[in-house]
């Protein structure tokens, strides 16, 4: 048998009438016969108390007699089985994991730490209680090895990557669901359902992370200064064609410059201008 079976143990409180219809048959028989032959009964007490058990709700209980796999029992309630059975209790509950931060490389090589949030489930107890060892450990060991490889498949953004479409930072649901895709893949061995997988903390590696800060400010300023400049040509072509549409100022091309170079310090500079007012000529 290589798969889950359901298995259907008899209803505990039947057989704890029969345990108190033995102890009156053993203590009737004793009393009637007077020998001590009728204690042999006796030694049926202890092995039908053996075989109560319980089920929690979402909670299972794995069968097994002589090595050999019998059924789950999966049905909330007070049971009895065989009294030889070895139960194994295993929680069918929804479980989250947190993994440790772990140090990797991204696609182009920088160092990032990164973990993951996962949240599972055993959905078959044959392979989680045969097919691998301690499935506790199995999930926390294949979802760093998911974390990990899922790190070198993307770049942490695309300042170095300059074509890729996804990256670890901007394309989080792809990221995502590439991640939870790679689990359920590595999980399904051990009958484990994954309910959901999304990283948790992704940040530059403290060796690195203050020069790409760095640099992450000098595009910030590149791309505001690009837009100042922008707006500032806009702003002095209006000026220029304002003062020349309604006559108030005829330029030549010294002037033009002098006065474009002007306008342009003035509103690209960090600081406000400081005028100099010129009480002679303009020339």
């Amino acid at each position: 048998m290589t798969k889950e079976q359901n298995l259907k143990p008899f209803n505990g409180y039947v057989f704890i009438g029969i345990l108190f219809a033995l102890l009156v048959l053993i203590a009737v028989a004793f009393i009637s016969l007077k020998h001590p032959a009728v204690l042999v009964l006796v030694i049926l007490v202890p092995l039908i108390i053996k075989g109560f058990f319980t089920v929690n709700p979402n909670s299972s209980k794995v069968m097994v007699l002589f090595g050999e796999y019998k059924g789950t029992v999966k049905a909330n309630g007070f049971f009895w089985a065989n009294p030889f059975f070895t139960r194994q209790k295993i929680s069918l509950r929804a479980r989250n994991f947190d993994s440790e931060r772990v140090k990797v490389n991204d696609k182009v090589g920088n160092p990032i730490l990164i973990n993951v949030i996962l949240v599972w489930k055993v959905k078959d107890t044959y392979k989680a209680a045969f097919d691998v060892d301690h499935y506790e450990e199995f999930v926390r060991v294949q979802t760093d090895a998911a974390v990990r490889k899922l790190a070198g498949s993307f770049p942490y953004d695309n300042f170095e990557a300059n074509d890729a479409e996804i990256t670890l930072l901007s394309g989080m649901t792809e990221v995502n669901d590439a991640l939870e895709n790679e689990i359920t893949e590595r999980l399904e061995m051990a009958g484990i359902e994954v309910m959901e997988a999304r990283i948790g903390y992704l940040a530059y590696a403290p060796e690195i992370a203050s020069s790409m800060l760095k640099r992450q400010q000098a595009v910030a300023i590149v791309a505001a200064r690009k837009k100042i400049v922008e707006g500032a040509v806009g702003m002095v072509e209006d000026a220029l064609e304002k003062l020349s549409h309604d006559g108030i100022i005829d330029f030549d091309d010294d002037r033009k410059a002098t006065m474009v170079s002007n306008l342009m310090v003035v509103l690209c500079g960090d600081k406000e201008a400081t005028p100099v007012i010129n009480t002679g000529s303009l020339n």
